[in-house]
């Protein structure tokens, strides 16, 4: 298991004009310590190929690996899979659209996804489903059922239910998502979820990332909960001394 950032984690700051994306570039690296980024699309200043070449040198220079692309609500177009493709970026992670009560919402869905895990096997980019709740794809089952429908190595899924009835699920699953709701607490001694996320994706080779909103007041915060989860995953996942 392995940290990475999402930018969408700094898109106050980015909205604010308080930060560019190599500066945060920068900042996942020489800060917070990661060992990966996600650039989410609704972030990007402009995605000429210039600009994401750019963006591209300059994570390989800082020994950051791009973990994915997050399409956020826009659909798995070869636009966006062209721009993962620039990054370097080896998943593009999407989300289903709003649950409908038309009875052929789930078949249309299901093509499209279909469609689009053709076009990414193309640009050897894998899609990450990401399930939502509100969507067509808000549950395990849901998963699995599109799983089976769309029945394509190329179409994957980015898991943030980790619980352990979720493993058939995480087997699919290139990578994770964990919300943090209490950043001051969060893999602290006494907290009980970072230890129970850990035991949840021990065997999990992915990336796992945080979901947060930071403000200025608490980026160093944040800073620190990475910094508390790493130590802990260290400590839980290193073998035990003879």
């Amino acid at each position: 298991m392995k940290i990475a950032c999402s930018s969408a984690t700094f898109a106050r700051a980015f909205a604010e004009g308080t930060l560019t994306q190599l500066e945060w570039l920068d900042l996942c690296a020489n800060e917070l310590e990661v060992d990966g980024v996600v650039f989410d699309t609704r972030d990007f200043p402009r995605d000429d190929a210039d600009y994401l070449a750019q963006l591209k040198k300059s994570a390989a220079d800082l020994g950051l690996t791009v973990a994915a692309l997050e399409a956020g609500d826009a659909p798995a177009t070869e636009r966006l899979l062209s721009v993962a493709v620039t990054l370097g970026a080896p998943l593009l992670v999407i989300r289903a659209p709003g649950r409908s009560g038309e009875a052929t919402a789930w078949g249309r869905f299901a093509a499209d996804v279909k469609s689009a895990a053709a076009h990414a096997k193309r640009f050897n980019v894998t899609l990450a489903l990401r399930a939502f709740s509100g969507t067509l794809c808000e549950s395990t089952a849901d998963c699995k059922r599109l799983a089976k429908d769309v029945d394509s190595s190329w179409m994957r899924f980015a898991i943030s239910n980790t619980s352990e009835d979720d493993a058939a699920l995480l087997s699919k699953s290139v990578i994770a998502t964990h919300a943090i709701a209490d950043i001051d607490n969060f893999a602290t001694v006494a907290d009980d979820e970072a230890p129970s996320l850990i035991s949840s994706l021990a065997r999990f080779r992915g990336f796992i990332v945080f979901d947060y909103d930071v403000t200025p007041s608490d980026h160093a915060a944040y800073h620190h909960a990475l910094t508390r989860f790493a130590a802990l995953r260290a400590k839980a996942l290193s073998p035990p001394s003879n």
